[in-house]
């Protein structure tokens, strides 16, 4: 029932920030216990999980990116965003949006969005 889309530029220069949006249906990102994650995969690498806002508009963050990330909603659009600041040619990675119905214990991630290619370059 819930679908996610992500959505922003597919390029960014470096040193500049990156910002995408995660559009959510059939589903509200206030409903109690969600939790509503960015997760990027790296070019050949493994998924690796950057940060979450919950329900109730709290956010965590990945130490290893926690001082270049940050995580905000929109509840009026149903819309939660990734800005990461600073990028680099490492940061070039398809990004995806996921969702969780039950952030008090991570199960897994119950919804996906098709992810979106981002490339730093010059």
């Amino acid at each position: 029932q819930v679908q996610l889309q992500e959505s922003g530029p597919g390029l960014v220069k470096p040193s500049q920030t990156l910002s995408l949006t995660c559009t959510v249906s059939g589903g509200s990102i206030t409903t109690s216990y969600g939790a509503w994650s960015w997760i990027r995969q790296p070019p050949g690498k493994g998924l690796e999980w950057m940060g979450v806002s919950a329900y109730d508009g709290s956010t965590y963050y990945s130490p290893s990116l926690k001082s270049r990330t940050s995580i905000s909603r929109d509840t009026s659009k149903n819309q939660f965003s990734l800005q990461l600041s600073s990028v680099t040619p490492e940061d070039t990675a398809v990004y995806y949006c996921a969702a969780g119905l039950d952030g008090r214990y991570f199960r897994g991630y119950d919804y996906w969005g098709q992810g979106t290619q981002v490339t730093v370059s010059s």
